[in-house]
């Protein structure tokens, strides 16, 4: 028997018998609780589990969840019957999958969040509990006599208008360039008449639209997967390819492999924003579109595409990490593309890693798992070594092309020119390839003009006064901003300590004055720039680096966004303007290896065509592990050392980890807090509490912070040994706050 199978023998029992003996209904409401409410079942009787109920909760109607435990509700406090109240009323909309709410309960259990919060996340798409309206645009009348004033712009409209397609009046307007109003003239004539636009439908991928040929390594790729798909029950591989090999295409084929037989796919990705390469490459596989699932859509489109989902109509989606809790019926793949990035992880409340929770989600699911990445993580690498994972390697490119030669420039002898950060060689490296009509890409992981911004006169550095933080200088904007809190000022004239005007200057380079030295040294040169700060729509970004692919630009600046898996055919080099950044986060075990992961990521877009390409790395540190690692391309000799650092300090994943933070509006207060919870812990003899300590960012957003953190073997169940903990702490007072994050992600 499957594990959903046994599932829902076990809720089936759980729901009758909670019916029979009581007639009540449990609801889950989503927020930050962590218990079910009873209530009388409404006149047509009990609604099924998963059912959405609007229910009477305090003095509000609030929208909730049937919500029938496995292990029952525990003991509840008994309530007058005649204090219930009733449910009002069963939302018409697709009740969740059962294994939707025993994900819910896992992850709950796991980070220890409230059951609530974590439901809360299931019920995303809010205008899915809204009435739908109906929303209409205009079609031609077939055989309507013209008007009898035709104008160009009627003439337009009505050539437009001719395939008899419903749009709405501001569509055909901007078509037509026209007003409304000409549109408005046109139904007024008769030409035009309005009409209901039909519901957008998801497009059906055809998996035998295209038939690619592999080579030899990526068939035998394609072969396990096809296993893998067949099998149909529960598997983690982990695809481990260098970049260019051709991961997209061999697991597009075990995604062709699932809807062939009639499943549903889920495909992840870190920057959903930055797919428009990968969703021309999908639709040329299977002939059409995936479904998108991202912040950036509006909320109809979200409700009517968690619908989708929810009936089995949306086959395909491919979303950030939110994806993984739309209502999957059906659910038979999930693929985490770039599976080592640190975007899969949520720190905001339900603090979860989204590719752990992927792979317990098709456990409960009984389906396979595909985990793809050129840099697999520390924790990937050691489940493929243990034989946990299945581990397909695809060693060399699918062009043929060898991987670019990666050259340090040791900044302690080659110093750039004085006021410039481009180092002689690299510059020299860029005219030669500006020459030759190939692209460069300049790589800094810096937003911004400056990270800095001091005083000459008397030296105070500008702060951001709600956190323990530089203000960093966006000059294209004139502002200056905090990227923790958003908070924002424009650059001022004169200092703000003393008075001393003109003495405001930059320290240190951010990717706006990488690109305005670039501007001075190559001003023919077609330049863009990459930074989410200065380019706000999902569309704007998706321009620019449709023009990058088509060639239209020399040279790319910048920041991370570069790294995250685009093929750009005319990129020959690489310039790394300062490959020690990530090096220098001393608390963070994992600086080592995302340092190693983000420079193998931006080396790799070089040369990926015809021609070998170069990339250069200006360090201070060329003698540095993860800088010898780079430049030899020795990664196994890399990974062997990191995972040996990883088993002699009992770090993941040989060793657990969960942080406990405490927060306050006052500095004592959160000290004295951290200092009472940390006192608070049960002895344990394998288990180490550190600290409590004052957190490297000690303040964001006008709150103190400080951290306490907590190291176990992995075999003790941490989780067990925290709620024990966290029962002797009393509830805090006032706006206090103590969050736990399990496998912890960031050490800030």
């Amino acid at each position: 028997m499957t594990t959903a199978a046994r599932l829902e023998n076990q809720l089936e029992f759980s729901a009758s018998k909670t019916t029979a003996e009581t007639a009540l209904v449990p609801v889950l409401l989503p927020i930050a609780l962590d218990q079910t409410y009873d209530y009388l079942p409404p006149p047509g009787g009990p609604p099924p589990p998963g059912a959405f109920v609007t229910v009477p909760f305090g003095n509000q109607t609030r929208i909730g969840l049937v919500w029938y435990a496995l292990s029952g509700d525990g003991e509840k406090k008994k309530v007058d019957p005649k204090k219930l109240k009733a449910i009002n009323e069963i939302l018409d909309i697709p009740p969740l999958p059962l294994l939707s709410l025993r994900f819910a309960e896992w992850i709950a259990k796991y980070t220890l969040s409230p059951l609530g919060m974590v439901a809360r996340m299931l019920m995303s798409a809010r205008e899915v509990f809204e009435p739908s309206k109906p929303r209409f645009g205009v079609t031609i009348v077939p055989g309507a006599p013209l008007p009898p004033r035709m104008t160009p712009a009627r003439q337009r409209a009505l050539e437009i208008a001719a395939d008899r397609l419903i749009r709405p009046k501001a569509t055909l307007a901007r078509a037509a360039e026209c007003t409304t109003g000409v549109i408005d003239g046109l139904v007024t004539a008769g030409c035009l008449v309005e009409a209901a636009i039909p519901e957008k439908r998801c497009p059906l991928p055809d998996p035998a639209y295209q038939v690619v040929e592999f080579t030899d390594e990526q068939q035998q790729a394609v072969d396990a997967l096809y296993s893998a798909a067949d099998a149909g029950n529960f598997s983690v591989t982990l695809l481990d390819g260098v970049t260019g090999s051709g991961k997209t295409e061999v697991y597009f084929e075990a995604v062709a492999r699932t809807l062939a037989r009639g499943r549903q796919v889920l495909i992840m990705l870190p920057e959903i924003a930055l797919t428009s390469q990968f969703l021309s490459r999908f639709e040329a596989r299977f002939g059409c579109a995936p479904v998108e699932w991202h912040s950036a859509q509006t909320g109809s489109e979200r409700g009517r595409l968690w619908k989708a989902a929810a009936s089995g109509e949306a086959r395909v989606i491919v979303g950030a990490r939110s994806a993984l809790f739309l209502p999957y019926p059906d659910l038979g793949l999930i693929v985490i593309d770039e599976e080592h990035d640190g975007g899969f992880k949520q720190d905001d409340r339900v603090n979860y890693q989204a590719r752990d929770m992927a792979v317990v989600r098709a456990r409960l699911g009984d389906c396979p798992v595909v985990l793809a990445s050129a840099t697999p993580s520390i924790e990937s690498h050691v489940n493929a070594r243990t034989g946990k994972y299945r581990h397909l390697v695809l060693p060399g490119r699918f062009s043929g092309t060898k991987l670019p030669e990666i050259t340090a420039i040791d900044l302690r002898t080659e110093q750039p020119d004085k006021g410039r950060w481009l180092s002689p060689r690299l510059v020299d490296a860029m005219a030669e390839t500006l020459a030759r009509g190939q692209q460069s890409l300049l790589f800094l992981n810096r937003r911004g003009y400056a990270p800095l911004t001091l005083c000459r006169a008397c030296g105070h550095r500008l702060e951001c006064p709600q956190c323990t933080a530089w203000l960093v200088e966006h000059r294209f904007k004139n502002r200056l901003n905090c990227h923790h809190c958003g908070f924002s000022l424009p650059i001022p004239d004169k200092c703000q300590k003393c008075g001393e005007e003109g003495t405001m200057t930059a320290c240190g380079p951010g990717v706006e004055r990488v690109a305005e030295e670039v501007s001075e040294r190559f001003p023919e040169a077609r330049i863009a720039l990459l930074s989410s700060d200065l380019i706000p729509s999902l569309t704007e970004m998706r321009q620019v680096i449709k023009q990058i692919e088509s060639g239209d630009t020399d040279i790319i600046i910048g920041t991370q966004l570069v790294a995250k898996g685009h093929h750009f055919p005319n990129l020959n080099l690489v310039g790394i303007v300062d490959g020690d950044l990530g090096l220098a986060q001393g608390a963070d075990p994992r600086a080592g290896e995302r340092t190693f992961q983000l420079l193998h990521q931006v080396t790799g877009r070089a040369g990926r065509e015809a021609i070998r390409g170069r990339a250069f790395i200006q360090t201070h540190l060329p003698e540095h592990p993860v800088m010898a690692a780079i430049l030899s391309g020795d990664r196994d000799a890399f990974i062997d050392q990191e995972i040996k650092i990883r088993q002699a300090g009992m770090l993941p994943p040989y060793g657990r980890l969960a942080a406990l933070i405490v927060s306050a509006k006052d500095k004592e207060t959160a000290e004295l807090i951290a200092r009472d919870v940390a006192h608070r812990a049960p002895p344990a003899e394998l288990i180490q509490v550190l600290g409590p300590a004052e957190a490297p960012i000690a303040v964001i957003r006008g709150r103190y912070r400080w951290r306490i953190l907590v190291k176990a073997p992995r075999e003790i169940d941490l989780q067990n040994y925290l709620r024990a903990w966290l029962s002797r702490v009393p509830p805090l007072k006032g706006d206090n706050r103590l969050a736990v994050d399990i496998d912890p992600d960031s050490f800030l």
